[in-house]
């Protein structure tokens, strides 16, 4: 079973299928998101700490809080947010994958709503969450701008929404594609179509259109001295978008 709707692209999913058994192996096909992870949550951490008036240094900051985490495969952010307190719904078009994450999260102990699902039937139910995340999502889907509609549906008010992707850049195309995908081999080769990315003021307007209001963006790039990925002002290949509803 996979979810079907005018965001999804059937060539995505059946790409990402192939490859559901290896999401938590931090070596395999997945290892690139394996290794930008800790950088990501650092920034979402911060961010929501600071816009739900939490206690940083609490264990679990966001009890009493909901979150839904689109695109979420084999749930390498849903767990790590579960276990910070949000009541956590995690949500993927392949089932493959959602069946590696409730696996995961049954192991590990976590009480995760998974669902094989895209955004849109969830925004038509009128269900709405406190924060709404989608990393590395928005450019593998089919229709960006039905995709944003959803996403602004889907934010209450004075929620937040966060997102992760690529820019298109020379740049990005570079590292992200040449280097990453045939050089390096951190993704399998065609994992990204560079045409599909977005630049931050398309990423913007999108979540505008539909009622959101950027208020954080910040890159994340890599020190290959370090073999580390860090938080930087630098947006030319990976970003990410903080939004609030007003």
């Amino acid at each position: 079973m996979r979810a079907t709707g005018p965001t999804i692209d059937p060539g995505e999913i059946g790409r990402f299928a192939a490859q559901a058994e290896s999401w938590w192996d931090p070596d395999g096909s997945f290892r690139a998101l394996h290794r930008i992870n800790p950088a990501r949550l650092s920034f979402i951490r911060q961010h929501l700490t600071a816009h739900f008036h939490r206690e940083a240094s609490s264990l679990r900051p966001f009890d009493g809080l909901t979150l839904l985490d689109i695109g979420c495969g084999g749930g390498l952010v849903t767990e790590p947010m579960a276990r910070l307190g949000f009541a956590v719904t995690g949500i993927d078009a392949g089932a493959e994958a959602i069946e590696v994450a409730r696996t995961h999260a049954e192991a590990t102990g976590l009480a995760i709503d998974y669902c094989v699902t895209a955004a849109e039937p969830i925004a038509e139910a009128g269900r709405q969450f406190d924060t709404v995340l989608a990393l590395e999502v928005v450019e593998h889907v089919a229709d960006s701008a039905e995709f944003f509609s959803a996403v602004g549906s889907l934010v209450r008010p004075e929620g937040i929404f966060i997102g992760a992707t690529l820019n298109r850049t020379p740049r990005s195309f570079a590292l992200a594609i040449v280097g990453a995908e045939y050089i390096l081999r951190w993704l399998p080769p065609g994992t990204h179509d560079w045409r599909k990315f977005l630049r931050p003021s398309e990423f913007v307007l999108g979540l505008r259109r539909n009622g959101l209001v950027a208020t954080e963006l910040a890159g994340l790039v890599y020190d290959p001295r370090r073999a580390e990925w860090s938080v930087s002002p630098d947006l030319q290949v990976n970003y990410m978008v903080g939004a609030v509803r007003r």
